[in-house]
């Protein structure tokens, strides 16, 4: 459900899990992006409408207990995105992520912790937001292109017939027109303050590796635990043309874990965060070949300049099936847009995981290169009749 701003994706998203609860015994799900918005957004609608069958409710967990007309109980929870893996090993029938477009680390949490909870039961899920840039939200509302399981629905804000239409008018007036498109029509448009604003995926993607001579192939990790490690495989072409080929994108996982993926690879190098001493230690004893990297004051800049620059050139590609990355590359930003942006402000600490594990790369082997142009082959002509 791809929506304007005051459309009523709450008031939805409450009469579809009233539906749910009356028809038989279900277990339901509301997602905010916050647990305090959980309670502010849905809790009293939701609170104020099944009131006639509630048997009992826990305001401090926001969970409902409630009688359906199969004469049995359902269950409501309503959590917050921020505490989403403690949903881990639950079942439900029907789950609603309300303002996805907001959610960090969106493929990750779905595809370990949300999807396996539907496994059995075959369950349900409506992901209603307003759009913001071209991110996950973005993917998942053109999966009806190649998965019959989804469906996607566009209501602008003048669809609602509750709001003011002359409110709506001077909105329109007063914001950017890309900004009123993407908060009031629900159109996808590209986020503000993006710090990648060169990534395009009409460029830069790729479905198959092309066939070429490789100059090296390795690894980039940026280590996490609750925030996820994340692993590039980078291919450098002789051309020095950058194919990122695989992503490894997970949290909560062991040394053993993440390596095991590594030495699969078998990469030349492995260009690792030097805050992690003991991870880089431990990918030594398994006999990879580990380069710390080296920080400056200014890495994060420098990387961030080169990697918009390899995009300008068109020699940076990723393959479409690294979903977090492309991911990062539209949302990672500035902070709110200010009269004068300075050169050296450094992008919000989020959203940033693989692009980090790039931005290592960068450094320690581009950075190596500051004329890096694109190679040519010399173009050689004999003559037929001399032979030279």
């Amino acid at each position: 459900m791809n929506c304007g701003r005051r459309f009523g994706k709450t008031t939805l998203a409450v009469e579809e899990i009233k539906g749910k609860v009356l028809a038989k015994k279900v277990r339901v799900c509301y997602i905010a992006p916050t647990y305090q918005q959980a309670r502010d957004i849905a809790w009293e609608l939701m609170s104020k409408e099944f009131e006639p069958i509630i048997i009992k409710k826990n305001e401090s967990r926001l969970e409902i207990e409630c009688y359906n007309l199969k004469e049995s109980t359902s269950l409501i929870f309503l959590r917050g995105w921020e505490s989403i893996e403690t949903l881990r090993g639950q079942q439900f029938d029907f789950i609603v992520i309300d303002e996805v477009a907001m959610m960090k680390n969106f493929w990750l949490y779905w595809q370990e912790v949300i999807r396996p909870t539907l496994t059995d039961t075959k369950g349900e899920v409506m992901f209603i937001s307003t759009p913001k840039g071209f991110n996950h939200f973005y993917d998942l509302y053109n999966l009806e292109n190649t998965d019959l399981d989804f469906k996607s629905f566009h209501f602008t804000s003048y669809d609602n017939p509750y709001l003011p239409i002359d409110e709506l008018n001077k909105a329109k007036q007063e914001l950017t027109e890309d900004r009123f498109a993407q908060e009031y029509l629900a159109d996808f448009r590209k986020t503000e303050g993006l710090v990648y604003k060169e990534f395009s995926r009409q460029l830069h993607l790729y479905e198959k590796l092309p066939e070429k001579i490789w100059v090296e192939k390795v690894i980039a990790i940026d280590f996490g635990f609750t925030n996820p490690t994340a692993q590039l495989f980078i291919y450098r072409d002789r051309d020095n043309n950058f194919y990122i080929d695989e992503e490894w994108y997970k949290s909560r996982q062991t040394n053993d874990q993440i390596f095991e993926w590594t030495l699969i690879k078998k990469p030349n190098k492995v260009y690792a965060d030097p805050e992690a001493p003991e991870k880089i230690e431990e990918g030594r004893r398994k006999h990879l070949n580990m380069m710390e990297v080296i920080k400056t004051k200014d890495s994060v800049i420098q990387g961030i300049n080169k990697i918009r620059e390899l995009l300008k050139q068109n020699r940076l590609f990723i393959n479409k099936q690294c979903l977090n990355l492309i991911w990062e590359f539209e949302t990672y930003a500035y902070p709110d847009k200010k009269s004068s942006r300075n050169e050296s402000e450094v992008p919000i600490k989020e959203n940033d995981h693989a692009l980090d594990a790039l931005r290592y790369y960068i450094l320690m082997v581009i950075m190596q290169m500051p004329n890096l142009r694109v190679k040519t082959t010399p173009y050689i002509s004999v003559n037929p009749i001399t032979g030279y």
